[in-house]
């Protein structure tokens, strides 16, 4: 077990997929640095043995409060749910030393990332808008980073460092952001897609025909494999990539644009999300039918 009262240089806050994969990451080239983490899922006596395990298999401090994991970062990486983006820098900011980085590397809108600096320049932090801007895996802590605001120089500096990848885009605080929550859109909005006229096509058992239809039209996207994929993707993902549409939903509305469509996204990766379904193996019927009968079974009961 790694020891509760080593200085850790660098603090997560929340330990999951993305986290997990940086820091593995780290590891598999050498990197030694002393890292703590504080994630909510300790407070859950059912979810907190998993991050522990996490944190050990990877020699990280599973603290148990905040303030015990950031009392002796120079950096702390922010990779909580979106909708938690805000509520955690507001209370991380009491526990920072003065001039930590703070990375938040959350998917949330621009306003929400502003509203966070602001927390950060009250603790005299050093606040950084953070997208990553691709799947964490299989990149791990070299997955493209979009950086913004007047401490992005400072920061990428930091994180070549580490060994990540960052790169810069002019522009205040929140530009960053802007660019994965717009880009949000066509992502997670082809999932939707995909989920809305591939399960009506495979109810309709003619799933067969839309897909060589739209074959010969795009025969570059691989219609049954990408959306084999995305099944899986909103299977597993479908609940965290919903809190980040409704970031998505805010830009827009932000912008003055309507937002209809990131709305209708929010609703299909958050029904698919909740039936908290396992892909099982790579097959597009399988997981199909795995969505369909759940979606049935919670409309009309148990057969």
């Amino acid at each position: 077990m790694p020891d509760q009262d080593r200085r850790s240089k660098i603090a997560f806050l929340g330990f999951g997929e993305a986290a997990g994969a940086i820091v593995a990451g780290w590891r598999q080239v050498g990197l030694s640095v002393d890292i703590s983490a504080f994630d909510i899922k300790t407070n859950d006596q059912n979810l907190a043995p998993e991050t522990a395990a996490r944190c050990a298999a990877l020699d990280v401090v599973s603290a148990s409060s905040l303030r015990d994991a950031l009392k002796y970062a120079e950096a702390v990486f922010c990779l909580v749910t979106a909708d938690q983006a805000l509520v955690a820098a507001t209370s991380a900011a009491p526990h920072l030393a003065k001039g930590a980085f703070y990375f938040d590397c959350n998917s949330c809108s621009p306003g929400t990332k502003r509203s966070a600096a602001v927390q950060m320049a009250i603790a005299n932090a050093t606040y950084v808008d953070v997208a990553i801007m691709s799947p964490i895996h299989p990149g791990l802590h070299r997955s493209p980073l979009l950086l913004s605001g007047e401490c992005a120089k400072m920061g990428a500096a930091y994180l070549t460092e580490l060994n990540m990848n960052p790169d810069i885009i002019e522009g205040d605080i929140g530009s960053a952001a802007s660019v994965k929550m717009i880009r949000s859109v066509m992502v997670k909005g082809m999932e939707a897609l995909t989920a809305e006229c591939m399960l009506a096509a495979e109810k309709a058992n003619v799933s067969g025909q839309i897909i060589q239809s739209l074959d010969r039209s795009y025969p570059e996207f691989g219609w049954m494999r990408r959306s084999t994929y995305n099944f899986g993707r909103m299977m597993e993902h479908g609940v965290r990539r919903a809190a980040e549409m409704l970031e998505a939903a805010k830009t827009i509305e932000q912008l003055g644009l309507d937002n209809a469509m990131s709305k209708s996204i929010i609703k299909w990766q958050q029904t698919i999300g909740d039936l908290e379904l396992d892909p099982g193996p790579e097959d597009f019927h399988h997981r199909a039918e795995l969505i369909l009968d759940k979606l049935e079974e919670k409309t009309n009961g148990p057969k």
